[in-house]
């Protein structure tokens, strides 16, 4: 997969050769084959549906490690609202599926983390494309 720069928000989005569901099966293998914990998992399509509403696709996986993001929020204690990391994986109007995720690099400007934190939090990005690898 070649490289994404990040939106001005420090969004990166990434294409998905799979569906919704399955896109998120494996971010989830991924996340825990790495030793990390997977906090939670929200089907936003499913909420909407059951109150009558259409939407996409669209579901968010919830994970990370307290030993990687404690240190994070010891020094600036707001980078909580962007902690747990989380994947958004959504399908758009055409069918096609992307994976989105907050840069690692914008995060620790956004929050003024001290040097050296960053890589705390940077392997969402290698999550994302091991998840994201097409089967062999």
């Amino acid at each position: 997969m070649q490289p994404t720069v990040p939106s001005a928000d420090g969004t990166i989005t990434k294409p998905s050769p799979y569906s919704v569901e399955e896109t998120i099966r494996r971010l989830d293998e991924v996340v825990r084959g790495n030793g990390l914990t997977v906090f939670a998992r929200i089907d936003h399509g499913s909420g909407a549906r059951e109150v009558g509403l259409d939407m996409q696709d669209e579901q968010v996986l919830i994970f990370g490690n307290p030993r990687a993001g404690t240190p994070l929020m010891v020094a600036r204690p707001l980078v909580g609202l962007d902690l747990p990391l989380r994947v958004l994986v959504w399908s758009a109007s055409d069918g096609r599926v992307w994976a989105s995720y907050q840069d690692s690099a914008f995060i620790a400007r956004r929050y003024g983390l001290p040097d050296g934190l960053e890589k705390n939090i940077s392997a969402v990005a290698a999550v994302v494309e091991a998840a994201l690898r097409p089967s062999r």
